[in-house]
């Protein structure tokens, strides 16, 4: 059991190595963009980004998924290059077509999703859904084969051409929103380019009818709980931004660029729970390991959405202008939805073992109807209520009840002993620090900010003094803890060597 989560948590961190330095220098840059483009255009640019990957979803049309899944059906090379073509051609003439149509209507695509008229940033979004897609199509080849030095070569050319075609586009330049699209979807369109020709012998416009019907059978089911679940993710910032206000939406959108903490992580679970959870044939194992697997995604994530609740208001001071400081108001709720969603992608995991891919969309579509209900009691248009924070705290509300649905249609399919006591230790550890800190300790300040770090401190020593860990866990932690511990010595030793080798390199003659 150790061996697989030592596996997917070094996969993991190999999926989220683009992901951390993409965001890390999003959160740097992010003074940067946010004194060169104005709230509204944040909000709009975050609105097309946010279609373009709904849109993905849909014309993907689930064959990226079901990839992933019938990969590990045997073992047969031949096999698994023959669907990876076949998964690669689908992709990129359904995202070359639909494009196409999309840059005739842009105009007025531009004026529905916007609500005012500018053909050009709709083109950039056009570009994005194009590059977006197909990239994802070539990660996941990467990923069912584990090759994570690949992974992070791409992902890191992808956030360094990023980096520096926004930088030029929206402060040089001056292309405000358009740049930031741009910036983000042209690099994205050479990465993917790279990368077919680094995997040129699974990439290929000829589509194998068997083979397509196969995962289209098995994909096109996931697609309305897929749509169901992004549009859950983002119908939030839409209604702030069409409804509600247009700073809002902008403001909004950086509390999610902050969420990144949790984001990361999550990524970074999605990328690589797939193919560890549907290579293991033996079920007994497979249910012992997600049962594991759960508790210890709840325990790190939960820990760092502590820590963003406690310490968010510094974080929204540093790295954003003034004009943006209420962002602090929805990062504790985004980041604890978040957290939530890599529970969800347990129980997708669940029914994709079971190839009984129905069952998601109840649970999407009741997680989906629920945001909508919280977002029009909690934020209605007429500009009261809880304003951010209701759209955070009604994206919460969804995916607790979708959790809830998803758990009740799945525990038929695959039995999972799940941990409840100590799930349900960890929500009491973790929900008492955080609310209990906000509550008492102050909320400004150097004292404030000394006072919250400290405060985040109980958890461990929450966690130990409740036994949350099992005897064989702590063994297994104090022999990591004795093996890194001799590593570092053995090191020392030898740069100890090394050193008095440069001192005197005839000594031992």
């Amino acid at each position: 059991m150790l061996g697989y989560l030592k596996r997917l948590v070094t996969t993991g961190a190999a999926y989220q190595f683009g992901d951390i330095v993409a965001k890390g220098l999003a959160l740097l840059t992010l003074p940067l963009y946010t004194h060169h483009i104005s709230p509204q255009a944040y909000g709009a640019a975050e609105a097309l980004l946010t279609a373009v990957i709904l849109t993905s979803i849909l014309v993907r049309g689930g064959v990226g998924e079901a990839f992933v899944r019938f990969y590990f059906d045997d073992g047969d090379i031949e096999r698994r290059e023959r669907i990876a073509r076949t998964a690669t051609a689908f992709v990129a003439w359904t995202t070359t077509l639909v494009s196409l149509v999309a840059l005739a209507f842009s105009a007025e695509l531009s004026e529905l999703i916007l609500n005012f008229r500018d053909p050009l940033l709709m083109d950039c979004a056009i570009l994005g859904l194009w590059a977006f897609t197909n990239l994802e199509m070539a990660y996941a080849q990467l990923r069912v084969d584990e090759r994570a030095r690949a992974y992070i070569y791409a992902s890191g050319a992808n956030v360094g051409l990023t980096v520096t075609f926004t930088i030029a586009l929206v402060v040089f330049a001056g292309q405000g929103a358009r740049g930031l699209l741009l910036g983000n979807f042209g690099a994205s369109a050479i990465v993917v380019l790279g990368l077919w020709w680094t995997l040129r012998r699974r990439v290929s416009l000829r589509v194998r009818r068997s083979d397509l019907r196969a995962m289209l059978a098995f994909g096109l089911p996931t697609v309305p709980a897929d749509a169901s679940v992004y549009a859950l993710q983002v119908a939030d910032r839409f209604y702030l931004f069409r409804s509600y206000s247009h700073v809002a939406a902008g403001t909004y959108a950086v509390a999610i660029k902050l969420a990144t903490v949790v984001f990361v992580a999550v990524r970074g679970f999605q990328y690589a729970w797939p193919p560890l959870a549907y290579s293991i044939e033996d079920d007994d194992e497979a249910a012992q390991l997600y049962s594991v697997v759960t508790t210890y995604y709840a325990l790190a994530t939960g820990a760092v959405v502590c820590a963003v609740a406690l310490l968010g208001r510094w974080l929204v001071r540093l790295l954003s202008a003034p004009a943006y400081f209420d962002a602090h108001r929805a990062l504790p709720w985004l980041s604890l939805g978040w957290a939530l969603y890599g529970l969800y992608l347990v129980f997708v995991a669940i029914s994709g073992r079971a190839r009984v891919t129905s069952r998601n969309l109840p649970a999407a579509a009741v997680g989906l109807a629920v945001n909508i209900a919280l977002l029009l009691l909690l934020v209605p248009a007429s500009g009261a209520g809880l304003g951010i924070a209701g759209a955070g705290i009604a994206l919460c509300g969804a995916y607790l009840a979708m959790l809830a649905v998803i758990y009740l249609l799945t525990r038929s399919l695959f039995r999972v002993g799940f941990e409840w006591r100590r799930l349900a230790q960890l929500v009491a550890i973790l929900g008492g620090v955080a609310v209990s800190g906000e509550l008492l300790l102050p909320d400004h300040g150097a004292l404030g900010l000394i006072a919250r770090i400290a405060w985040v401190a109980l958890v461990p020593a929450a966690l130990l003094l409740t036994r949350f860990f099992h005897p064989h866990e702590r063994a297994e932690a104090r022999r990591l803890a004795a093996d890194a511990r001799r590593r570092v010595a053995a090191f020392r030793a030898r740069r100890g060597e090394l050193e008095a080798y440069a001192e005197d390199p005839l000594r031992d003659i």
